[in-house]
């Protein structure tokens, strides 16, 4: 018997607008309204706004909260004060990359985890089963609502003052009460926005009566590739580490954490695949799954509406990461040349 998919708050204002609702993490999602390019073009000319209310939140706290955070993200909860936030991966003990979160340091003993749909039970069993006395993981995804207000003009169209990338502050946005979040997922400025679930529909009419436009996971997918952000599930699983997916850098190798010690050895002697982005040189569009020579795969492939041409991300032999260094992938039984480029793939010219 198939699964009921779950719905967010705000559901019945994406049917409103006619969105083209698809399955997604056991959720029914919006995967377009408009169109995927104009609501890409949207947000790096603008300000569009996406439903992530899907993503999981964990409330985690205790007198020994930062013990087990520390000793099961690789990043190091030290480095960041009460309203700031922090990258971070949840490792197995391969050094494997069960999940990539971003925690948000509420104060001294409080932390919030916002962590990816597909991954929320596991991720709660796996910090459960870790937890000290002192220490308390609970899941509250059923108590908020989330928006991610993305683009250039995104903080002037909220009416926000500016502020560091990776902070956060409760606030309000046209009397609605919310926790304002720097963070975002598509390479533009903005925030990402945590409200209960019962103001969620109202603070989604306030948003777009400011300007946004409505965007839906098409655009999202089109934008993080462009920025060159790892999915999970795609370009990252268990089975990948941080150092091959050039993630080292949020992992504090000097600290104990699940599988820093693979991790140490691995960064030693050099990881035999890379994660790398690319650029098509032959019309073509990259998709997930490809084989590219030499024993690599494509992970994640699109068309680029900034570039217009075919981007993608995938793992190849460490010898061919170098930037500039020429790709031959197998899109649909036919050779195309690739060429690899520094992160991220699209950036905008300041």
């Amino acid at each position: 018997m198939a699964q009921m998919l779950l719905n967010t708050p705000l559901h019945d204002r994406h049917a409103a607008l006619g969105a083209r609702m698809v399955p997604f993490a056991g959720w029914e999602m919006p995967v377009q309204y408009e169109g995927v390019i104009p609501e890409h073009l949207a947000v790096r000319d603008d300000c569009g706004v996406f439903d992530v209310s899907h993503m999981g939140e964990f409330e985690v706290e205790g007198p020994r909260a930062t013990a087990l955070l520390q000793a099961t993200l690789s990043n190091d909860l030290d480095k960041i004060g009460p309203g700031e936030a922090q990258y971070t991966l949840l490792t197995n003990e391969r050094g494997g990359i069960i999940d990539d979160l971003i925690v948000y340091r509420l104060d001294g003993f409080r932390y919030l985890l916002i962590v990816n749909a597909a991954n929320r039970e596991s991720d709660l069993r796996w910090l459960k089963e870790r937890e000290i006395p002192g220490s308390d993981v609970r899941d509250v995804s059923d108590e908020y609502a989330l928006l991610a207000v993305q683009g250039p003009r995104a903080i002037e169209r909220l009416g926000l003052p500016e502020a560091a990338q990776f902070t956060f502050a409760e606030g309000e946005i046209d009397g609605i009460h919310c926790m304002v979040n720097r963070t975002g997922y598509t390479g533009e400025k903005g925030c990402e926005v945590l409200v209960m679930a019962e103001d969620a529909g109202d603070l989604w009419d306030r948003v777009l009566e400011r300007g946004a436009v409505p965007c839906g996971l098409g655009a999202r997918d089109t934008l993080r590739i462009e920025a060159s952000l790892p999915l999970h599930g795609n370009d990252i699983t268990p089975d990948t580490d941080a150092i091959s997916a050039g993630l080292g850098w949020c992992c504090a190798l000097e600290k104990e954490f699940s599988g820093a010690e693979e991790l140490r050895e691995l960064k030693a002697r050099g990881p035999e695949r890379k994660l790398v982005s690319f650029v098509m040189e032959e019309k073509a569009i990259p998709r997930r799954g490809m084989a590219i020579e030499g024993g690599g795969e494509v992970t994640s492939g699109t068309h680029s509406p900034m570039l217009d041409r075919g981007i993608g991300m995938g793992y190849v032999l460490a010898d061919s990461a170098t930037p500039d260094t020429q790709l031959t992938i197998d899109v649909r039984g036919k050779l195309r040349r690739a060429r690899v480029v520094k992160r991220p793939i699209y950036k905008r010219e300041e």
